[in-house]
């Protein structure tokens, strides 16, 4: 009798598997792709309607579950990634580290620092990860330009100057609805103040802020952060949901000057710039094409797997958490709000 090879199916089984909260358009779109490139096994899709969950989950091949608590009693499900309206990020993530799950929530993953800290006390008494999906950072690019100003390309840092602006799209979406968390800050603000990090030191404060607010829509469609850390190094970020596209950073030093100029949202197949500009030399650097969401699953995983890796992943949460608050706060106090 002939005896069928099974190691596929045990490798398969015995890797984490992930569920995905909710249809959204990103995780349709860039989630599951990069899943299936990833080490996770992809357990199960789950919505609130359970034709929409049927219809995602036929495509991806797993399971369609109806209902967000119903995905969390799924014994296959070690980890969850949750691509909710901003609103409903704390609660679900809360509740999923009770359930025993790992949970990497998407961007912004919550509104202030206390809340971050609750979740990540919460994850820590658990042995689980809570990680911000900030997938842009695990683009190669972002390491090359570190390893760039770690090497002195540009002399000494000086200044980090951030911007991300999206033209208007149909004002029912989530990111115009304030009840949901949305608005520019919180939409495409967080990109430049999270990059600015990557450079900044670790005592970083806000100078000044500013919020543009739209009356009709009830949130804010552009804004301004001017930050500093404590060695005097200043970082500007510039963002808007009513502008032509843009989604750059510049790292201006003593010698020089590092452009990246596709830094937020390149597509998996492109090839972004780095312009390295050097008293009268000016260098183009092609990065690699990369999917940035396989990237940040596959350090997701890394954190699931191996515990030495979460405490990073949660030292970021909330340091970013309590920035755009003290950077919310700053503008709505600028503005007598």
């Amino acid at each position: 009798m002939e005896i069928e090879d099974l190691t596929p199916f045990l490798e398969s089984a015995s890797r984490a598997g992930i569920g995905i909260m909710g249809c959204a358009d990103i995780a349709v779109r860039r989630a599951l792709p990069a899943i299936a490139r990833s080490p996770f096994r992809l357990a199960a899709v789950a919505s609130r309607s359970g034709e929409k969950a049927k219809s995602v989950a036929a495509g991806a091949g797993c399971a369609a579950v109806e209902g967000y608590e119903r995905l969390l009693e799924e014994p296959g499900v070690d980890a969850v990634y949750v691509p909710l309206p901003n609103s409903e990020h704390a609660r679900w993530a809360r509740r999923a580290l009770e359930a025993g799950k790992h949970v990497l929530l998407e961007k912004p993953a919550v509104p202030d620092e206390d809340s971050a800290r609750a979740l990540v006390a919460l994850a820590e008494e658990r042995g689980l990860v809570v990680m911000e999906n900030f997938a842009f950072l695990h683009h190669p690019q972002h390491a090359q330009a570190r390893s760039l100003v770690a090497d002195g390309a540009i002399g000494e840092l000086r200044s980090f100057n951030g911007v991300f602006g999206i033209p208007p799209t149909d004002p029912g979406q989530i990111k115009y609805q304030a009840e949901l968390g949305g608005g520019a800050l919180w939409e495409v603000g967080c990109y430049p103040v999270r990059a600015a990090q990557e450079y900044l030191g670790p005592s970083v404060r806000v100078l000044g802020a500013g919020l543009t607010f739209d009356a009709g829509l009830g949130v804010d469609v552009s804004g301004t952060a001017l930050l500093t850390d404590g060695e005097g190094v200043g970082a500007h970020c510039s963002f808007g949901l009513s502008h032509g596209y843009r989604s750059t950073y510049d790292l201006w030093g003593s010698e020089g000057r590092l452009v990246l100029e596709w830094a937020f949202t390149p597509s998996h197949s492109a090839r972004p710039v780095l312009r390295l500009e050097q008293k009268d030399r000016q260098t183009r650097i092609l990065a690699p094409a990369s999917d940035q969401f396989v990237g940040v699953f596959t350090a997701f995983h890394e954190a699931v797997a191996d515990p030495a890796a979460r405490p990073v992943r949660h030292r970021d949460l909330v340091r970013q958490a309590g920035l755009m608050a003290r950077i919310r706060a700053r503008a709505l106090e600028g503005a007598g709000g």
